[in-house]
């Protein structure tokens, strides 16, 4: 596998960020896109997302399977693994990424403040609150949220991250640019 992965969080069923997540992909020429959950219902405590349409999502989704690694959200449900040719009803993967162990997890039940078992420099990477951040917490562990593609939250602009080469970068779904950067 590369070194380059996508990570995402909280589409919630919005076609337009989806595609433009796809698009991101692709420029990114990222080998991995890791999905942290939400994928496409919006929510009761989510206004509609501008473009709502979980059908499209699940098909564009369905397109990309192979390269898309998913835990469950708080708004996924079995009917949705029903439509999806992947699975998205984990609560927790691990991954094991240049020396690191990395916990995903959607960030609703495991999160900093609840988190699985770690080891000293283990990383949890979540999505839930909507919010990109990069947090120190526990034994130099890390929590990380790539934000939301389709509603963020706290002035934060629809986003994603990308990791390569021991760098986390967040950058912009309108225009792929990076405006954070955190090097382990």
């Amino acid at each position: 596998m590369s070194n380059k992965i996508l990570i995402a969080s909280d589409l919630h069923g919005d076609a337009v960020c989806t595609e433009l997540l796809l698009k991101r992909l692709h420029e990114e020429n990222a080998e991995l896109c890791v999905l942290l959950g939400d994928l496409l219902y919006h929510g009761p405590r989510n206004d509609l997302p501008a473009g709502y349409a979980p059908k499209k999502v699940i098909n564009l989704l369905n397109e990309e399977r192979e390269r898309l690694l998913c835990v469950r959200g708080n708004c996924d449900t079995e009917v949705d693994q029903m439509v999806l040719n992947f699975p998205i009803l984990s609560d927790l993967a691990v991954l094991f990424i240049d020396g690191r162990r990395w916990y995903l997890s959607h960030g609703h039940v495991k999160n900093a403040e609840t988190p699985p078992p770690m080891q000293t420099g283990d990383l949890l990477l979540c999505g839930h609150t909507h919010v990109p951040t990069v947090i120190p917490f526990g034994k130099e562990n890390l929590y990380l949220n790539p934000g939301s593609t389709s509603i963020p939250k706290e002035n934060s602009p629809k986003s994603y991250a990308v990791y390569e080469n021991g760098v986390f970068s967040w950058k912009s779904l309108e225009n792929g640019e990076t405006y954070r950067t955190y090097s382990l």
